[in-house]
């Protein structure tokens, strides 16, 4: 199972070390992800550790379709073509020109499940601002997933009070709606990726995406629920250190944080 994640020439310690590793993630792989049709993977974006157990768990679970938050569909398109090298599958779909963290983090994933089908459920800035142009309930696959209808004042305030947190508490009030329902389209981008991979391949389907859209309240998994609810979904989200993350996930991980400036900074500028 290591083969996708090994240099052809590592050194025995190294290699040892990777061996222990992967037996530590086959243990923390509970039965129900194993046995769950679409697995939800989440991740805070620039943590290195959070995208090698993404790698990892894919690997053991071996999913026939691998769903990417951070790739657009035709870049997932682009990423089913033949490649057999990092260097090649970034040519493809422009990964490197994005502004995504390295795609030092990401590759492993994409090499843990090389047969897998790609789907890109990623929305551009284009196509964003002209669905923030009409009422989310009158999109059209707002209703297939429970979101026709507001939000209550109680998690619409929640969810604008994350949304300020994220940014720093630097952006004005009046933008806080329309930056849920930001949220909220991509989780619907999400869902529908994740269903249609299902439909299409037969399923497990794993979904890499930050811990946001994992959330099982009110997330990609409470979309799936009212959409497909006989569908089984598993939702991981990973933390650092001793930092709680609420949600409602299946199942939360921790990994050390690693070393970033003040994230804050650029909107003190």
């Amino acid at each position: 199972m290591m083969k996708n994640f090994s240099p052809r020439k590592m050194s025995l310690s190294v290699a040892l070390l990777a061996a222990l590793f992967a037996f530590e993630v086959q243990a923390e792989i509970p039965q129900a992800a194993r046995q769950a049709q679409i697995v939800i993977l989440g991740e805070l974006h620039d943590n290195p550790d959070h995208h090698v157990r993404q790698a990892m768990w894919v690997a053991e679970l071996r999913p026939k379709a691998l769903v990417f938050e951070m790739l657009t569909p035709v870049q997932g398109l682009n990423a089913q073509s033949e490649w057999s090298s990092q260097a090649e599958l970034d040519g493809l779909i422009g990964w490197s020109d994005t502004a995504w963290p390295s795609f030092d983090m990401y590759y492993p994933i994409f090499a843990a499940a090389p047969d897998a089908a790609i789907y890109g459920a990623g929305i551009t800035r284009g196509q964003l601002q002209h669905m923030l142009e009409i009422p989310l309930a009158t999109y059209p696959p707002a209703k297939r997933f429970g979101l026709d209808e507001p939000l209550d004042a109680q998690e619409q305030s929640a969810r604008e009070a994350l949304q300020a947190e994220a940014h720093c508490n630097a952006l004005p009030e009046t933008l806080l709606p329309m930056m849920v329902e930001a949220q909220q389209h991509r989780d619907i981008s999400l869902a529908d990726a994740a269903l249609r991979a299902l439909e299409q391949t037969g399923g497990p389907v794993a979904v890499i995406t930050g811990n946001g859209h994992a959330r099982a309240d009110w997330g990609v998994p409470s979309l799936l629920a009212h959409a497909a609810p006989d569908v089984i979904v598993f939702a991981l989200a990973q933390a650092e250190g001793d930092a709680e993350i609420s949600g409602g996930f299946s199942l939360t991980l921790d990994a050390p944080a690693p070393m970033r400036g003040d994230p804050c900074a650029a909107f003190t500028r």
